[in-house]
């Protein structure tokens, strides 16, 4: 499967709203979305006139949106959502902890990458381990008590160390404590939706997967 190469902040526009695809950039910078608030291409702006939007295309959309700031393919999410289903508690609820327990997101929250995709790159090149064994799954699923940490051969990297400089301008997570000066943290309990800071309406996704 082909992974997007192109611009994202195009991803951000066409949410209309910021997903933080960037490592660093999307905190320090100015972002191309505050200053052309419209989806892009030749018909952006007509289609940010529309008044009229069906409840199909809103479904859609947050699906989207939520699929595009994990990074994930189309056929990744619904193999996740379709786990989330089978499992007791509410779908959307157990889908955002599904997202939000993959490795390359604990990466992410404990500020040892700046996005996402940054994450799963350090995950794939094979820096990062659970329990002190070298994982290199991006959608390896932490569980509570799990240790995460960098490599000891890679805890200088640069862009570890300019992500945990910046990693105040994330939204702490109680259920993730992280040893910044050993690049190590540890989920200490499974998160509930009030634990994700995401403004995301899940229930849309799930009616839009159980038409």
């Amino acid at each position: 499967m082909a992974r997007y190469t192109g611009a994202v902040c195009k991803l951000c526009r066409r949410e209309g709203q910021k997903l933080f695809l960037k490592a660093t950039k999307c905190y320090t910078e100015k972002c191309p979305i505050e200053r052309r608030n419209y989806p892009p291409g030749q018909h952006g702006q007509a289609q940010a006139r529309r008044r009229k939007t069906s409840d199909y295309a809103v479904r859609l959309r947050e699906k989207q949106k939520v699929k595009r700031m994990y990074g994930l393919h189309e056929q990744q999410f619904r193999n996740l959502f379709e786990r989330a289903a089978q499992q007791s508690g509410v779908t959307g609820e157990n889908l955002l902890v599904g997202l939000e327990t993959r490795l390359d997101n604990i990466v992410f929250r404990l500020g040892f990458a700046g996005s996402r995709a940054q994450a799963r790159q350090l995950a794939r090149h094979r820096h990062v381990a659970v329990n002190g064994v070298v994982v290199d799954v991006p959608s390896y699923q932490v569980q509570p008590g799990d240790e995460v940490s960098v490599r000891s051969g890679s805890k200088e990297l640069a862009s570890i160390q300019a992500s945990l400089e910046s990693r105040t301008r994330l939204e702490p997570v109680d259920w993730l404590v992280a040893d910044d000066k050993n690049r190590v943290g540890r989920m200490t309990r499974r998160p509930t939706r009030q634990d994700i800071p995401l403004a995301v309406q899940e229930q849309l996704i799930v009616e839009l997967y159980s038409k």
